[in-house]
């Protein structure tokens, strides 16, 4: 008999090796990581015009033309790697390929949503108090965006769990 939570784990670490090795290649950070993090930027600029004409992107910082503040998205700031450990915990899990598939879009969407309120948050926090930004940007936003990997694999087990083609795809347990 086979030990799920031992297989879970062997797959989840390999996985997450496997995707932070790609993620680390000068190939995939010239391009895929530093456009993405460049959309970031730009998306996080337009957001913020709506009320606050000051904002302007520059590559991968957002910065306030008119104070001259400044957040610079850099790596561990960009979503991406919250994302490489949904994805690991995802593909770990037995499930079908589908599921699999949906719960990686659905997941990258909430993540990227929080993370976006999170640069635009900081972006804001670092103009008002520079020990408040530093504090939020260190501990409290680390462990939201961690929380929401969390909670976005979580619904995504019990969404499985109520899915009856799921449940006809687990196989039989000898014991």
């Amino acid at each position: 008999m086979q030990n799920k939570p031992q297989h879970f784990s062997i797959i989840f670490i390999l996985t997450l090796l496997f995707l932070f090795t790609i993620e680390l290649l000068t190939i995939t950070q010239n391009t895929i990581i530093i456009p993405w993090t460049q959309f970031l930027a730009e998306m996080s600029s337009y957001l913020v015009r709506l009320f606050d004409t000051h904002a302007i992107a520059q590559g991968v910082v957002l910065r306030d033309s008119q104070s001259g503040f400044a957040v610079s998205i850099q790596p561990g700031c960009n979503g991406i790697e919250a994302i490489i450990v949904l994805i690991a915990a995802i593909l770990a899990y037995p499930s079908s390929i589908k599921a699999k598939i949906n719960g990686i879009i659905i997941g990258f969407i909430a993540i990227q949503l929080l993370n976006i309120i999170r640069i635009i948050s900081l972006f804001y926090l670092g103009q008002w108090n520079q020990t408040v930004f530093e504090w939020a940007h260190q501990y409290v936003w680390q462990a939201l965006i961690m929380l929401d990997v969390l909670l976005v694999f979580i619904i995504w087990i019990r969404l499985l769990k109520n899915n009856p083609a799921e449940k006809k795809s687990e196989p039989a347990h000898a014991g």
